[in-house]
């Protein structure tokens, strides 16, 4: 009666409702699932029936077993946009689903929405979650790095993100070269010596190539001196026969192996013929038991593609469900060409901040959980989602605000001596509103001030200190209380030379107050905001911007 996502609603509304109450109800049960489906109200009967053996499975599990179950769950109670609609067919427990990075840098913030919806389903449905690296040279131009691989764990490791097994594409060629034979034998493949402006000519027109004809036994003969070695570079592929007055040119008889002598960064020089992404998920989907394909939707030709080689053998098709590409306004470069830059120098390295790699983000101390929110909220939307970078910041500052320690950072500042009687040292809240504690800071005969703020004859508030007036290059004390002056943040003795990192690549440098905390912490500078501290020592400080 119940599909797989409303069994799992039901065990979570059973579980939370035993922890409410020791006990489950089985009409209280219901009648949350029934809220959640009201297409489900005239089975209520025999509904009822089937809450009470779901709290009698719950009710068995140990402690650490429902905690899991409920660690699984994603909240629905908000609708909209963000929900994650059902899996079609999703059966719990019965759910396999794959990720498929390839390994040419690491992962940006457009592929955590790849990653983060793969993941939620799978832990929604009790499923599983397969890592498989895509590292098959397919084209010219990709071609894997041998640093990818860690930084796509790297990059995993902090969303959170654990899979239940790890393949390498580059290992299962043999698989793949299995399929490709039982194509040629059976008359769907052909080998075809064809050079790319030939085909692309014929595709345009409808044309079928004269390779196409070739009897099974010599398409089998050139396959094999494929294979051996016969054939150079370009010299010949194979090429799987489709509807050659199909709409879309690209689907007409696509390339499913070529040769390349690039040498892999795993396997050398091992292989010299290599799959296209089609055959080679065609083969993984069914060989690995993949129940549903979660993909960005501009994969949908290689949908058809899967779909065509699974009909000629005669399997079963998988599910597709498809996301639109997400892109945040600020991040104009692409994996391939940040690695360019990377490579050239112009980059410091894929943590750069330009990159809008996994890695960048936790550089500039992007919480993994603001993330997670930021990209589930869109849901499993087709449509192409571009957002400003502060839709992600927002979820950054609800985050680190109630905990994050305040600073003084004086940017661009210029020293002034301060005249008038004052006590040696200042306690400072460290958070406004949050009782993170105080910090004290030393205070004797000169400030430093943003420059920007030293204007002669003013008079300003040195914020959490006093009121001083700039007269003739000095910042003279007027009072103590707090008055309607302009507040202006300022550093006391022992400011430490400061440099931070800015997300386009740039620097600012200033001084920062002397209350050292540990490489890696998160600190909200005063009226500039939020950074992560990479270094911090007696000679100066090193800062990576967050956000404002």
């Amino acid at each position: 009666m119940l599909d797989g996502h409303q069994e799992l609603r039901a065990r979570i509304h059973a579980l939370r409702n035993a922890q409410k109450y020791g006990k489950a109800d089985a009409g209280a049960v219901l009648g949350k699932l029934l809220a959640e489906f009201p297409d489900l109200k005239p089975h209520a009967k025999v509904l009822y029936h089937e809450i009470q053996r779901i709290i009698e499975d719950v009710s068995s599990l140990s402690e650490k077993e429902k905690e899991e179950i409920l660690a699984r769950d994603i909240p629905r109670e908000v609708k909209g946009e963000g929900d994650l609609r059902p899996l079609p067919g999703a059966e719990m427990g019965k759910v396999v689903l794959r990720l498929a990075p390839f390994p040419s840098g690491p992962l940006h913030i457009g592929n955590t929405r790849m990653v983060l919806l793969n993941y939620e389903y799978a832990r929604m449905y009790q499923g599983k979650l397969i890592l498989v690296f895509d590292d098959t040279i397919g084209s010219e131009d990709k071609v894997p790095i041998p640093e990818g691989y860690d930084l796509i764990r790297e990059g995993l490791e902090y969303l959170g993100v654990k899979v239940d097994e790890t393949y390498y594409k580059s290992d299962r060629l043999p698989i793949f070269y299995e399929w490709g034979k039982r194509l040629i034998e059976k008359g769907y493949a052909y080998a075809c010596e064809c050079d790319p402006p030939a085909i692309r000519k014929n595709r345009e027109a409808m044309v079928e190539c004269e390779h196409r004809g070739r009897g099974v036994e010599e398409n089998l003969e050139l396959w094999e001196r494929m294979l051996s070695g016969g054939f150079g570079e370009g010299e010949i592929c194979i090429r799987i026969k489709s509807d050659m007055r199909h709409p879309d040119p690209a689907f007409r008889d696509r390339v499913m192996f070529r040769i390349s002598e690039k040498e892999h960064p795993r396997v050398g020089k091992k292989y010299l013929v290599w799959p296209m992404l089609e055959i080679s998920w065609a083969v993984d989907d069914q060989v690995l038991g993949v129940t549903h394909i979660i993909r960005g939707k501009d994969l949908v030709i290689e949908d058809m593609m899967e779909k065509l080689i699974w009909n000629y053998l005669g399997l079963p098709e998988k599910v597709f469900v498809h996301y639109g590409m997400l892109r945040l306004t600020e991040s104009k470069l692409s994996k391939s060409k940040s690695a360019s830059e990377v490579r050239s120098g112009k980059f410091t390295g894929w943590d750069d901040p330009r990159t809008w790699s996994i890695q960048s983000l936790r550089r500039r101390g992007i919480h993994p959980d603001a993330i997670k929110k930021f990209v589930l909220s869109f849901g499993i939307s087709a449509v192409d989602i571009v957002t400003p970078a502060d839709s992600l910041y927002n979820e950054n500052r609800k985050l680190l605000d109630p905990h994050t320690p305040r600073r003084f950072f004086v940017k661009d500042g210029c020293s002034l001596q301060l005249v008038g009687e004052h006590p040696s040292h200042v306690e400072v809240k460290n958070h406004p509103d949050q009782d993170l504690g105080t910090r004290k800071i030393t205070v004797r005969d000169r400030v430093w001030l943003p420059e920007e703020d030293v204007k002669e004859g003013i008079e300003i508030r040195l914020k959490d200190f006093c009121n001083v007036k700039i007269e003739d290059g000095y910042a003279r004390i007027t009072s103590f209380e707090v008055r309607p002056l302009p507040k202006i943040q300022w550093v006391g003795e022992g400011a430490l030379p400061c440099t931070m990192l800015l997300p386009d690549g740039s620097s600012v440098h200033g001084v920062i107050e002397p209350s050292p905390l540990p490489p890696g912490s998160v600190v909200q500078l005063e009226r500039v905001g939020f950074a992560r501290i990479e270094k911090w020592s007696d000679e100066g400080v090193y800062l990576v911007f967050a956000h404002k």
